[in-house]
């Protein structure tokens, strides 16, 4: 099975309307690891890795987050996995 990590950063409204919580939730369903963080600038970023399938099912929520939210942009980053098996809140 071909492992994938991902970071990204998505910019627009998505402080302040559970977006980290809901990913949280997403990611367990699809058995990705990693965290989520606000940043200081009002973006959300997210570190995702684990089935390459999973991951880009993870990429695609991200695009679109919860449904309080409102995605301006996404800025994914590829990288080699580091073998995180949760996900969570940072």
């Amino acid at each position: 099975m071909t492992q994938r990590a991902v970071q990204v950063v998505v910019t627009g409204r998505v402080q302040g309307v559970g977006f980290r919580w809901s990913a949280l939730d997403r990611a367990t369903a699809l058995g990705v690891a990693g965290w989520v963080r606000n940043l200081h600038d009002g973006s959300v970023e997210a570190w995702v890795e684990g089935p390459a399938d999973a991951v880009a099912k993870m990429v695609e929520w991200l695009h679109e987050g919860p449904a309080w939210a409102s995605v301006r942009h996404c800025k994914v980053t590829e990288h080699s996995p580091l073998g995180m098996s949760d996900f969570f809140v940072r």
